[in-house]
Parts: structure tokens; sequence; C-alpha cells
């Protein structure tokens, strides 16, 4: 068991922090370009509505957001991989592209 303070366990011995060999750090999503929904709605010059509802459901969207009960709005913010912005674009791209032949 780890104390909060140290990388003491409760024996006493230290344990060495782990480390991530920089390029699987570099290939993981966490550490990629994230964009916000306004910056994804520049670019593709949709509404912001349009680019919530285009990846609200996306896997690898993250999101965030606030759980307030009663007749308060709910507030979300959202952050969307590199990745993910270019995997939605060429399924929409091809999407528009077979059903304008």
């Amino acid at each position: 068991m780890r104390t909060s303070a140290s990388n003491q366990t409760t024996s006493g011995r230290t344990e060495e922090p782990q480390s991530v060999p920089s390029q699987q750090l570099a290939s993981s999503p966490a550490f990629e370009r994230h964009f916000t929904v306004a910056e994804v709605a520049a670019l593709w010059e949709l509404s912001h509505d349009a680019v919530r509802r285009l990846f609200r459901k996306e896997p690898g969207v993250v999101t965030f957001g606030t759980a307030i009960k009663g007749s308060k709005r709910r507030y979300t913010t959202m952050r969307i991989p590199e990745s993910v912005l270019e995997r939605v674009y060429k399924h929409y791209s091809l999407y528009l592209n077979v059903t304008t032949k």
C-alpha cells in the first residue's frame, strides 16, 4: 500500500516511478492534439450544435460535464482528438462521395 505523500510503501521501501517510453507516449491518444467544439466549427464552417451532434457518441471524444439536478442547464465540455476528427471527416467525405454519384 502506498502513502499519499511519497513513493514509499507501508513497509518503508521506496519504489522507483516507472517510466513510459517516449514512443508509447507519442502514440497515445491522450497526448495528441485535442480540438474544442469552437475550433472544429470554425474549421468545418458548421454551427457549434452541429459539431456537438456529430461527435456526441463518437468513441474517443472526451466529454466533461456537470450533473446538475433540477431546472438548471447542464454544461458539458468536449475535446475532440485529432485522430477522431480525421476518422469522422473520412467517414462523412466517403458518404458524400457515394451519395453524389
